[in-house]
């Protein structure tokens, strides 16, 4: 069990580098990972699991083939698995991600982008 709350303010200074995802805390199989980017991602799908965004600050624009979404500050979105997506933002944007343990940032594709898995916050 947890000694206090976890400050998500706090846990988001801890750290500047964009697009790599840091565990702050797990439920069961699933990981709450915070999340800074801006820019633009790469395309790239979950087979095996959804992928829920939560936007803390800032605003999202996740990509599909056939639209985009935009995701502001207070929203969530939760991106159906084995759905090719990117992820974008003009401004920084901080958002809080859930998915299982062990998934990979950028799914099914090979990228400069693919982050390290269980760096803690």
């Amino acid at each position: 069990m947890q000694a206090s709350a976890i400050n998500l303010a706090d846990k988001l200074a801890t750290f500047s580098a964009h697009w790599s995802p840091r565990v702050i805390a797990e439920m069961n199989d699933y990981q709450f990972k915070l999340v800074k980017f801006q820019g633009e991602f790469v395309w790239h799908a979950h087979a095996d699991t959804d992928e829920t965004f939560i936007v803390l600050h800032g605003q999202m624009e996740i990509g599909f083939r056939d639209r985009n979404v935009t995701v502001r500050e207070g929203e969530l979105y939760v991106i159906p698995r084995g759905v090719e997506h990117i992820t974008r933002a003009e401004g920084e944007c901080h958002a809080l991600l859930i998915e299982p343990r062990g998934i990979v940032n950028t799914g099914d594709t090979d990228s400069t982008l693919t982050a390290d898995n269980d760096v803690w916050a």
